[in-house]
């Protein structure tokens, strides 16, 4: 049995998927990418930015579900440039707590929806 989870506080999918699906105690969210969902406006200012409503669209999905970054066992992070990763990963570790960070794979994309710079996605068990 699943459980589809949506919130108005994080952007509506653009396409035939929802924003994360719970089954027992487990989420798995779809990518996020830098959509503001109050504006409908895609943030591509810098790759700081960018990263940060991403990781904020995250947050409004796991808190729909009940949960929070400390729920978050898994992380799949998709980039356009691997020069940018420094950066990527200043912003989403200031998400979590070092001593119980999820695991996690980078991996560098020919291209991401909408041109984006940066798409992640999670797993999170309550």
């Amino acid at each position: 049995m699943k459980t589809i989870i949506t919130t108005p506080n994080a952007p509506a999918p653009i396409g035939p998927y929802n924003q994360a699906v719970l089954t027992g105690n487990t989420l798995y969210t779809s990518g996020q990418i830098a959509f503001n969902p109050e504006t409908g406006v895609l943030i591509l200012d810098d790759i700081k930015t960018e990263t940060a409503q991403v990781m904020q669209n995250l947050k409004a999905v796991l808190k729909a579900a009940n949960m929070t970054f400390e729920n978050v066992v898994k992380s799949s992070i998709f980039i356009s440039n691997m020069d940018d990763f420094s950066k990527i990963n200043e912003v989403y570790g200031s998400f979590f707590d070092d001593a119980n960070a999820p695991a996690r794979e980078t991996v560098q994309v020919a291209r991401l929806p909408k041109d984006v710079n940066v798409e992640i996605s999670v797993i999170a068990v309550k």
